[in-house]
């Protein structure tokens, strides 16, 4: 079985959040190179690469990026477009001194937009970042990845995606090669959002109906993240996989509810991995 996931709430005068993470080495695998930092108001997981280049570096400097932007207010759109050239920065000054291959980063930050709470959703390869509301599944984030251009061309079906012997082959990473911009979506919280962020340990194993499944009848955010982990290790996990669940469970709060919310923001929120 997998260990109790941990559950964190926060409020903050124009939202109200519940969210849990967790992240797992997988079945097959002895090194996590998965990477999570889930904290008010950062929601991001980083697959890294390499093997013995050191994959597990490459992702906790990804993360280690938006650290700064942890805190009790909302962030603003530069301060997310620093983090991700941190990010960069960081992968191109330790391979100076020593090989450190590369890492997806994919996730989610709260940012203020006119005084509202915005959804700034980023990604670079193939994790992904998910939006659940009103009993729909939407996948936000394209994966650049060999199989989904095949997939946008054409030339491989949606369905044969996931079995193709090329499905691991990304096409943008940090830290690999050419510089490339994150790709950006910008969506108004609403009350009754869920967001769940993955590595491809969880989206290549499990479907996506069954991901909807889970994210629309399990209400806890820490019960959805540890069926989902469980789901996704029942299946075989060859890879690393790492689940963030978060809730909106409220927008625009008044004064009172802020008074009598519990708020729960403890110095380290990060999941700790888990084992069967």
């Amino acid at each position: 079985m997998v260990n109790a996931v941990g559950e964190f709430r926060f409020s903050h005068p124009s939202i109200s959040l519940r969210w849990a993470g967790a992240t797992h080495p997988g079945m097959r695998r002895t090194v996590n190179e998965d990477s999570v930092f889930a904290s008010f108001p950062v929601f991001v997981v980083a697959d890294g690469m390499g093997g013995h280049a050191s994959g597990d570096v490459a992702s906790t400097l990804a993360v280690e990026a938006f650290r700064s932007l942890k805190g009790r207010t909302l962030a603003d759109v530069e301060c997310v477009e620093d983090a991700v050239e941190r990010a960069f920065a960081s992968m191109r000054e330790r391979s100076q001194g020593e090989p450190i291959g590369g890492s997806t980063l994919s996730g989610t930050v709260l940012v203020d937009v006119d005084g509202v709470a915005h959804w700034l959703i980023l990604n670079i390869g193939d994790s992904r970042t998910y939006l659940y509301e009103q009993g729909s599944l939407q996948q936000v984030t394209v994966d650049h990845s060999v199989v989904q251009e095949m997939v946008e061309t054409g030339a491989l079906r949606r369905a044969d995606a996931r079995r193709h012997p090329h499905r691991n082959v990304i096409t943008r990473a940090l830290g690999a090669g050419e510089r490339q911009p994150a790709d950006v979506w910008l969506r108004p919280a609403e009350r009754g959002q869920r967001l769940l962020v993955c590595s491809d340990g969880l989206s290549g194993e499990v479907e996506d109906h069954e991901i909807a499944e889970i994210l629309g009848d399990v209400s806890s955010p820490a019960a959805a993240a540890a069926l989902l982990m469980r789901r996704a290790l029942d299946a075989g996990a060859p890879d690393n996989v790492s689940v963030v669940v978060v809730d909106v469970d409220a927008v625009a709060l008044s004064e009172e509810d802020l008074f009598d919310t519990h708020a729960q923001l403890l110095d380290d929120t990060i999941p700790r991995e888990v084992r069967p």
